[in-house]
């Protein structure tokens, strides 16, 4: 039965990978997500259900246009496939399936936004606010029916985690933006459901990432005063907590007693 919910999870998150392209397309252009069709962006030929496979299209048209012949984005099917593999470890993390799923979506935003961060420098309200509501919904419920979620912790994880990065970006605001503020605030609130030593690990996880990609920058020629997108290095850091929370806190906690 844990294989069989494995696969399923793998399924489910190839097709949820499938519309994070959609998301990660339309969002920043301000395009609905849920209208119109797919439509190849080099001839604008609406794309047929048959080349609209997630993964396996991309594979048999040979990362090409059917119609124009144009290159297709080798991102569209690893961002399935990465989808798919993060609903797996959700799925293999968390023995409760409704956290699972709860986590496996979590996930999926995280993905989105850091993809979007990455090309376009911002982390859009429209992902986070939609999903503050949702994942504070889900925490209550799973809370107030014994699935071992704490509401109170998880609020006391958004004011933490967001408030700090909201004094940083007020005092340095060209270092940290308020989208990295609201994304902080969204990891804490759903970490902390969980534990707020995770909150703790997910932001030392997150500032120790970024700190090695702004000295791989650098190295690579970047320029000191050039922005880094701080997106995906807070999404990396909530999913180190998620999936090795407990076992960092207690390492670090056995450390320094």
């Amino acid at each position: 039965m844990s294989t069989l919910r494995h696969v399923v999870f793998g399924l489910m998150g190839v097709l949820i990978g499938s519309f994070l392209t959609v998301v990660t397309h339309r969002v920043p252009a301000r395009r609905s997500i849920v209208g119109g069709r797919s439509m190849c962006p080099s001839c604008g030929t609406v794309i047929a259900a048959r080349d609209n496979v997630p993964v396996f299209s991309w594979i048999a048209l040979r990362g090409r246009c059917r119609n124009c012949g144009a290159r297709i984005s080798v991102r569209y099917p690893l961002t399935e496939v990465m989808t798919a593999a993060l609903f797996v470890g959700a799925s293999v993390a968390f023995d409760d399936p409704w956290i699972a799923s709860m986590m496996a979506l979590f996930f999926a935003v995280l993905l989105a936004v850091s993809l979007i961060d990455l090309e376009h420098r911002i982390i859009p309200n429209r992902i986070v606010y939609p999903s503050a509501v949702v994942f504070l919904a889900a925490i209550m419920a799973l809370d107030l029916t014994g699935h071992g979620l704490d509401t109170v912790d998880g609020l006391i994880g958004l004011l933490a985690y967001g408030g700090g990065f909201l004094v940083v970006a007020l005092v340095a605001p060209r270092g940290m933006g308020m989208g990295d503020v609201k994304l902080a605030g969204l990891a804490g609130l759903v970490l902390g459901g969980f534990s707020l030593s995770w909150v703790a690990v997910a932001a030392g996880a997150g500032i120790f990432l970024g700190g090695i990609g702004a000295i791989a920058a650098l190295a690579m020629g970047r320029d000191r005063k050039s922005a880094i997108p701080f997106g995906p290095y807070l999404a990396a850091g909530a999913v180190v907590a998620a999936f090795a929370g407990e076992r960092i806190a207690d390492a670090y906690l056995s450390l320094v007693t």
